[in-house]
């Protein structure tokens, strides 16, 4: 049993709420599926031990909905909400309310969360665990001239951020002070209306980057690290292909990496599983850290098949009251994971949406194959989410040999009717750049763009 926590409500869907009722179970902690309307026949519902519908379809009054979700935790007698990720994960309100009536969340403190959650304190907090950080503002940019002032004093071209965003989003480039003008206004615009928060702040854009990131597990006492993931491979700023550990990073930029992330967490008295994420600057051999996500990220999973941890168990533990079950010595990276992104879209259509009925789900198996997902065969995709249907995970002991089994389990895998995004991972894994690990996070779209580079080949070709 995790400490306190006897019963636990999933306040999310999809393959991350199937995710965290397995770990929940191997603890033998009861489970309590919040679902919408049309969510009754998701895979998540027929695994938890207890199902409460909370709303109609849109998220806005169901999985974002406070109030139904606490009473649907009232409802059932459980004693702790765990937030996956996206909707509620990132909500320093929510996981306020939820400790002020008693329960358990699942994730660090409401302060915390806002803190870390606040791109501008988390640069701060950076600087302040001695943590480099991407030259830029201080912090909030006060309008226009603020922000042209620091622009012309550390050089275009600058990346224009939301304060508060995340997941990619809220971000603009502009090379030069007309473009920065025309970009200010309309990015406070956009800020107020994706975030509620319409605060800049301003950082050098790095035209040659990889993007990294650290996992970590804290106990607000001590953290440790999971080694580093690399997620480079990114269209429109959303991660499409994750591996761990980061190919080509030199040992003792890892080593000195993972080091930060660690004094960073510890410096913010962090608990439960947190991922730092930074720019590692190609040309100048320099990482800077750019944001912390206060949540799982969806690609755990090459995390746990390098160390052989179950990250959501020890969130679980962690937030039941257990210190950290292991030290930074007992945990060994091993081998090579990878992990793609498996979306309801078209790749040959601009990555339109393409929901429906699974009629075939044909699932690749073997040693090192690993499929998460949240779909089966006669599953309705509903299109009011997130377009993700699984997430195929593949480990070997060298990152070639990963390569190859990736490309083989991509050839077993079948989701019909289709598209799927399985045609851009069939392609992607044969890229010579890719195999190579000659990756930057602009490669991916500039690769899509320039169409003598696209082999988008069916998976039966």
């Amino acid at each position: 049993m995790a400490g306190k926590i006897t019963k636990l409500l999933i306040a999310n869907r999809g393959e991350i709420a199937v995710r965290i009722i397995r770990a929940a179970r191997d603890l033998g902690i009861r489970t309590v599926q919040v679902v919408s309307t049309v969510d009754h026949d998701m895979l998540a519902a027929r695994l938890a031990d207890e199902v409460i519908e909370i709303g109609p379809a849109p998220a806005p009054q169901s999985y974002l909905n406070m109030d139904r979700i606490l009473a649907a935790a009232v409802e059932s007698g459980a004693d702790a909400i765990h937030p996956g990720y996206g909707f509620l994960s990132e909500s320093g309100e929510f996981a306020r309310r939820v400790e002020d009536m008693g329960l358990i969340f699942c994730g660090p403190d409401g302060d915390t969360i806002e803190r870390m959650g606040d791109k501008v304190n988390a640069r701060r907090a950076a600087m302040a665990a001695n943590v480099p950080v991407v030259p830029g503002s201080e912090g909030r940019v006060a309008g226009l001239e603020a922000a042209i002032a620091v622009a012309e004093e550390i050089g275009y071209p600058v990346m224009v951020k939301a304060a508060a965003g995340g997941g990619g989003r809220g971000i603009r480039v502009a090379q030069n002070r007309e473009e920065l003008e025309k970009t200010i206004p309309a990015a406070m615009t956009e800020a107020r209306a994706g975030f509620g928060d319409d605060g800049l702040y301003i950082e050098a854009f790095i035209p040659r980057a990889r993007h990294i990131e650290v996992q970590i597990l804290a106990d607000g006492n001590s953290a440790v690290h999971l080694f580093e993931r690399e997620c480079s491979l990114q269209r429109r700023r959303q991660k499409v292909w994750e591996e761990a550990p980061a190919a080509m990073l030199p040992a003792d930029i890892r080593e000195e990496l993972c080091a930060s992330a660690v004094r960073l967490a510890e410096q913010v008295g962090y608990r439960g599983a947190g991922t730092l994420e930074y720019l590692y600057d190609i040309d100048r051999k320099a990482f800077y850290f750019i944001e912390m996500n206060t949540r799982i990220q969806v690609e755990h999973p090459v995390t746990e098949m390098i160390t052989g941890v179950d990250l959501l168990r020890e969130m679980i533990l962690i937030a039941g009251g257990s210190p950290l079950s292991f030290t930074q010595e007992q945990i060994q990276c091993r081998g090579h994971a990878i992990e793609v992104r498996l979306n309801a879209e078209d790749p040959a259509r601009n990555f339109f949406p393409a929901p429906g009925v699974v009629e075939t789900l044909k699932v690749p198996g073997g040693p090192g194959v690993r499929f998460d997902t949240g779909i089966y065969e006669g599953y309705g995709i509903p299109p009011y989410y997130d377009s993700l249907l699984g997430k195929l995970i593949v480990w070997d002991m060298t990152r070639e040999r990963a390569l190859d089994r990736l490309a083989g389990a991509l050839s077993e895998l079948a989701i019909d009717p289709g598209p799927t995004t399985v045609s851009l991972h069939s392609a992607l894994v044969r890229n010579p750049d890719v195999r190579a690990g000659d990756v930057s996070t602009n490669w991916l779209e500039d690769w899509l763009e320039d169409g003598s580079k696209i082999e988008l080949v069916p998976k039966s070709a």
